[in-house]
């Protein structure tokens, strides 16, 4: 009996691991497609074979050195500019939102939750055509102000997405902060100095979040910048490159672009992990 039962669980295990490295390789599998045709010699997107005969590194450095047609350069530094101002005020805004609504306690403090949980139930590019009416009627539609425009739009409404940071905050013990009251701490003290190395996690993930929403959103940027060349950002530079007109002569540089929009994250990912770690250990410690 007991054979079978261990014929049986075998069976189910590789069942498993065969079902998973199956969606991996489905998961994987467009990833390694989008590099190889990256470095594709053949340009065009009509070829008669699925994987690339040839391949050169031309395609990088067209994508950073042809700049009459499609400035990827500087819709990078663009999306670059705007990502990190709008990760740095997006996490300030939604870590003390979510403090705040955690741990004090005031008047109407239900009914905003409830009301900020209905709003992020709906998508926020409904708003986008009011959102572009108010930029412009404070100025903030033309020229290097555009920029200034998508970071306010990105972090503005950022503070509605507190509510997994809310969730973590919630779980660290008040017994914490009492004990800092008592010794002398203020709340900002309590909140820098106890809060937040204890909340090394939800960190982390707000910052990748933040800095997410601007580098991969298109459809704000698309109508905030317009016809604005010269502040475009990578996602409307990618668009730009599968136009009719412009799909024979980039599309290889399109794939070459999107490698290149994937380092960035990557890296941060892969600087801050530890931090994440480090942070989970302390948490359970605490």
């Amino acid at each position: 009996m007991k054979k079978k039962r261990s014929v049986s669980r075998h069976a189910v295990n590789w069942f498993v691991h065969i079902f998973l490295a199956l969606l991996a390789i489905i998961w994987v599998f467009p990833i390694f497609w989008v590099i190889l045709t990256s470095f594709r010699a053949e340009k065009g997107s009509y070829i008669s074979t699925f994987f690339p005969k040839s391949y050169t590194t031309a395609n990088y450095v067209k994508l950073f050195t042809d700049t009459q047609v499609l400035n990827f350069p500087r819709m990078f530094m663009n999306t670059l500019i705007v990502a990190i101002f709008t990760c740095i005020i997006s996490t300030f805004f939604i870590l003390s939102i979510a403090y705040c609504m955690s741990r004090l306690r005031f008047r109407l403090r239900k009914p905003f939750m409830n009301v900020a949980m209905v709003l992020t139930m709906f998508p926020g590019f409904m708003s986008m055509i009011a959102v572009y009416f108010i930029l412009k009627a404070v100025g903030l539609s033309e020229g290097s102000m555009i920029l200034v425009a998508l970071v306010l739009v990105y972090s503005g409404g950022s503070g509605l997405t507190f509510y997994i940071a809310k969730g973590f905050f919630d779980t660290i013990p008040t017994s914490l902060d009492e004990a800092g009251y008592l010794d002398g701490c203020t709340r900002w003290n309590v909140f820098t100095k106890i809060t937040i190395p204890l909340s090394k996690p939800i960190i982390v993930y707000t910052i990748l979040q933040s800095f997410l929403a601007p580098w991969l959103d298109f459809i704000f940027a698309k109508v905030i910048c317009r016809a604005n060349a010269d502040y475009y950002t990578v996602s409307i530079g990618l668009w730009k490159m599968l136009e009719k007109e412009n799909i024979d002569n980039w599309y290889t540089c399109f794939a070459a672009g999107a490698v290149c929009v994937s380092i960035p994250i990557a890296i941060l990912f892969i600087v801050i992990q530890r931090y994440y770690a480090d942070g989970m250990a302390g948490a359970v410690k605490g």
